[in-house]
């Protein structure tokens, strides 16, 4: 086999389908419902620009990784634990938004993701957009976030 064809192989991509489209919020009594409540809490938490709403809904040792794409192409991975999450969303700034949009739930007993397309607005001001991903878990009877992934990129947003 010549080195082209083989180095033409390896460098395939194998198509994938993509992720199912979520159908719109579900009613609150049902058990995506109860798996988006957190989820929303934290977005209400953002519009307060209030952490301390967030301890109730977040495992304390819960962690953020995020994705961004810079406008010019440039790429970087940043962690943050849920504690500076906490601490870093003060009252007395600008005015913060975060929609989420059709988002996906599943659910496997005590674990439950929640991924959707979101846009992050600064004084009513689209700012960024991209993916969030939720995972969840549930701990006596209630869930909580136990991780938030998300990619941010300022380009190629819908508003």
């Amino acid at each position: 086999m010549p080195l082209t064809f083989a180095l033409a192989l390896l460098a395939q991509v194998t198509p994938m389908q993509p992720m199912p489209k979520g159908t719109g919020l579900p009613p609150p009594a049902s058990e995506e419902g109860q798996v988006m409540a957190p989820v929303n809490a934290v977005f209400a938490a953002i519009a307060a620009s209030d952490g301390e709403r967030l301890r109730p809904v977040v495992r304390a040792d819960g962690n953020l990784t995020v994705a961004t794409e810079a406008a010019d192409g440039t790429r970087k991975i940043v962690h943050r634990s849920m504690t500076e999450f906490i601490t870093g969303l003060k009252p007395g700034g600008p005015r913060l938004e975060e929609r989420l949009y059709n988002p996906a739930i599943e659910i496997d007993g005590d674990v439950a993701f929640v991924w959707g397309r979101y846009t992050f607005s600064i004084d009513g001001k689209l700012h960024h957009c991209g993916f969030d991903l939720f995972d969840l878990v549930r701990e006596d009877g209630a869930w909580k976030i136990a991780n938030i992934t998300y990619s941010s990129r300022t380009t190629g947003c819908e508003a």
